[in-house]
């Protein structure tokens, strides 16, 4: 029997919910608070709340948005973007989260996750990887997935584990946004490389695609999702109820 955490994503901008291919492309989908109302009454399991757009601003701007979502919903919230120091971590659990996760910070300041999770707990801190395959291998970008940085992604999930992550969050670029599938290449490898928990992120088109990550060697705690969501193209009740036909069990 294989358990595993519903997560909806919802990326954000200027208070939209958006959603593109390969992170491009971005189009209006709703009000964040309104979908993750929405997300929660269907029994999702936590949200992730990710400002796509903070790092060019040099700020994330999702604190008011977090703020409210605790005062609708009562599960775990997530969240992401523009969180550079140790004081935007704690503005961003006084808001109301319960983890915070970091991308472009920590590849530029690695020593951050080290300081933060010593400060907060490792269960807080949630790394976050962008990969986009090269050859044979992944690269890790920041920024949203607009910049490269010619990390090595599968490297960095284990220097990320030994900073003192508790989890992480692997988003394939090529995939995302796509309802193809997940890249279960990178995420078999990102899981063999670890021992933290692992979000797999970016391509789940329908439930199936959850199972078909879910019946491989690969031990993912949890799949994140924004596609199936925004667009209805299947309900959270049926994703629950095809995944229990497979001897998958969700956590709520």
């Amino acid at each position: 029997m294989h358990k595993i955490r519903i997560i909806g994503r919802l990326d954000i901008k200027n208070e939209y919910v958006i959603k593109g291919i390969h992170l491009e492309g971005l189009r209006k989908i709703g009000n964040p608070n309104t979908l993750a109302k929405k997300y929660y009454d269907e029994g999702i399991d936590e949200i992730i709340f990710m400002d796509a757009v903070a790092s060019l601003y040099g700020r994330n701007n999702l604190f008011h948005i977090i703020e409210k979502a605790c005062r609708e919903i009562f599960i775990p919230i997530t969240i992401g973007g523009g969180i550079r120091s140790v004081e935007d971590i704690e503005l961003a659990l006084k808001s109301g989260a319960d983890k915070i996760t970091l991308n472009t910070a920590a590849i530029k300041n690695p020593s951050i996750i080290k300081e933060a999770s010593r400060i907060y707990g490792s269960q807080c801190i949630v790394g976050s990887i962008e990969a986009k395959r090269n050859e044979n291998s992944w690269e890790a970008y920041i920024d949203n997935g607009r910049e490269k940085t010619g990390i090595d992604a599968i490297v960095w999930a284990g220097q990320l584990e030994d900073l003192g992550i508790g989890e992480l969050c692997v988003t394939s670029i090529d995939k995302e946004g796509t309802k193809k599938g997940f890249d279960i290449e990178l995420i078999s490898a990102i899981c063999n490389k670890v021992n933290v928990p692992v979000i797999a992120s970016g391509g789940a088109g329908n439930s199936n695609d959850i199972i078909e990550l879910c019946k491989t060697n690969v031990h993912v705690n949890a799949v994140a999702i924004a596609s199936m969501l925004h667009y209805n193209l299947e309900s959270l009740k049926d994703v629950r109820q095809n995944l229990l036909h497979h001897n998958i069990i969700c956590r709520n």
